[in-house]
Protein backbone atom coordinates (compact mmCIF):
# COMPACT_ATOMS: atom_id res chain seq x y z
CA UNK A 1 0.00 0.00 0.00
CA UNK A 2 1.68 3.12 -1.11
CA UNK A 3 1.54 5.98 1.53
CA UNK A 4 -0.46 8.48 1.73
CA UNK A 5 1.75 11.95 2.81
CA UNK A 6 0.12 15.27 3.76
CA UNK A 7 1.56 18.19 2.82
CA UNK A 8 2.05 21.70 5.56
CA UNK A 9 0.76 24.04 3.33
CA UNK A 10 0.63 26.46 5.95
CA UNK A 11 3.23 25.35 8.23
CA UNK A 12 7.35 25.11 7.97
CA UNK A 13 8.69 23.32 5.85
CA UNK A 14 10.56 19.60 6.65
CA UNK A 15 14.05 19.81 7.23
CA UNK A 16 14.56 16.40 5.61
CA UNK A 17 13.31 13.87 3.51
CA UNK A 18 10.37 12.89 5.35
CA UNK A 19 6.81 13.63 5.24
CA UNK A 20 4.82 16.20 7.87
CA UNK A 21 2.03 13.72 7.76
CA UNK A 22 1.04 9.98 6.66
CA UNK A 23 -2.01 8.39 7.01
CA UNK A 24 -2.43 4.90 7.64
CA UNK A 25 -6.18 3.99 7.40
CA UNK A 26 -8.21 5.83 9.74
CA UNK A 27 -4.62 7.29 11.63
CA UNK A 28 -2.96 9.88 10.68
CA UNK A 29 0.97 9.84 11.95
CA UNK A 30 2.35 13.43 12.31
CA UNK A 31 6.44 13.67 11.90
CA UNK A 32 7.96 15.52 15.09
CA UNK A 33 7.54 19.44 14.46
CA UNK A 34 9.75 21.81 16.53
CA UNK A 35 9.72 25.49 17.66
CA UNK A 36 10.47 26.55 13.78
CA UNK A 37 8.60 30.08 12.74
CA UNK A 38 7.01 28.40 9.47
CA UNK A 39 7.43 32.18 7.64
CA UNK A 40 11.55 32.69 8.49
CA UNK A 41 12.17 28.98 8.72
CA UNK A 42 14.24 29.56 11.54
CA UNK A 43 13.93 28.40 15.58
CA UNK A 44 11.65 31.04 17.23
CA UNK A 45 13.22 32.69 20.50
CA UNK A 46 12.00 32.04 23.85
CA UNK A 47 11.69 29.87 26.75
CA UNK A 48 9.97 26.07 26.94
CA UNK A 49 6.39 27.09 27.17
CA UNK A 50 7.15 29.12 23.94
CA UNK A 51 8.36 26.58 21.90
CA UNK A 52 6.12 23.56 23.23
CA UNK A 53 3.22 26.48 21.91
CA UNK A 54 4.71 26.71 18.81
CA UNK A 55 5.55 23.00 17.81
CA UNK A 56 1.55 22.63 18.81
CA UNK A 57 1.20 25.40 16.69
CA UNK A 58 2.98 23.66 13.75
CA UNK A 59 1.27 20.48 14.54
CA UNK A 60 -2.45 22.20 14.59
CA UNK A 61 -1.43 23.48 10.98
CA UNK A 62 -0.75 20.15 9.75
CA UNK A 63 -3.71 18.20 11.41
CA UNK A 64 -6.13 21.26 9.74
CA UNK A 65 -4.45 20.14 6.46
CA UNK A 66 -5.49 16.99 6.73
CA UNK A 67 -8.52 17.98 8.18
CA UNK A 68 -8.40 17.04 11.28
CA UNK A 69 -7.72 18.89 15.07
CA UNK A 70 -6.14 18.80 18.14
CA UNK A 71 -9.63 16.95 19.20
CA UNK A 72 -8.80 14.10 17.41
CA UNK A 73 -5.35 13.47 18.82
CA UNK A 74 -4.77 9.69 20.37
CA UNK A 75 -1.31 10.02 21.27
CA UNK A 76 1.74 12.45 21.87
CA UNK A 77 5.49 11.83 22.15
CA UNK A 78 6.97 14.83 23.49
CA UNK A 79 10.96 14.91 23.35
CA UNK A 80 13.26 17.72 25.70
CA UNK A 81 16.41 18.52 25.82
CA UNK A 82 16.31 19.00 29.60
CA UNK A 83 13.86 17.72 31.77
CA UNK A 84 13.74 20.52 34.13
CA UNK A 85 11.46 21.85 31.67
CA UNK A 86 9.38 19.05 32.05
CA UNK A 87 6.88 21.68 34.12
CA UNK A 88 6.78 24.19 31.71
CA UNK A 89 5.94 22.12 28.95
CA UNK A 90 3.13 20.44 30.81
CA UNK A 91 1.70 23.79 31.72
CA UNK A 92 1.90 24.49 28.12
CA UNK A 93 0.27 21.28 26.99
CA UNK A 94 -2.49 21.22 29.71
CA UNK A 95 -3.23 24.36 27.56
CA UNK A 96 -3.49 22.48 24.26
CA UNK A 97 -5.67 19.87 24.78
CA UNK A 98 -9.22 19.15 26.51
CA UNK A 99 -9.62 16.37 28.60
CA UNK A 100 -9.63 13.09 28.43
CA UNK A 101 -6.45 14.03 27.49
CA UNK A 102 -4.54 11.83 24.27
CA UNK A 103 -2.02 9.53 26.07
CA UNK A 104 1.79 10.42 26.16
CA UNK A 105 5.52 9.59 26.93
CA UNK A 106 7.80 12.56 27.22
CA UNK A 107 11.72 11.37 27.08
CA UNK A 108 14.73 13.38 27.23
CA UNK A 109 16.65 13.49 23.78
CA UNK A 110 20.50 14.85 24.08
CA UNK A 111 19.96 17.04 21.48
CA UNK A 112 17.42 18.61 18.67
CA UNK A 113 17.17 19.61 15.45
CA UNK A 114 18.12 23.69 15.37
CA UNK A 115 19.13 23.63 18.99
CA UNK A 116 15.28 23.13 19.75
CA UNK A 117 14.38 22.37 23.53
CA UNK A 118 11.20 20.60 22.40
CA UNK A 119 9.88 18.37 19.40
CA UNK A 120 6.42 17.06 19.65
CA UNK A 121 5.40 14.48 16.85
CA UNK A 122 1.27 13.04 17.42
CA UNK A 123 -1.33 10.85 16.62
CA UNK A 124 -4.71 11.49 15.15
CA UNK A 125 -7.41 9.33 14.28
CA UNK A 126 -10.49 10.55 11.76
CA UNK A 127 -13.95 9.55 12.82
CA UNK A 128 -14.97 8.41 16.28
CA UNK A 129 -13.41 5.68 18.11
Amino acid sequence: MPRKHVEAKRGPAALGPYSPGVWAGKLLYLSGQTPVDPETGKLIEGDVDAQTMRAFDNLELVLGDAGLSMDDVIKCNVYLTDMADFPAMNGAYGRRFAKPYPARTTVAVAGLPLGAQVEIELVARKGKA
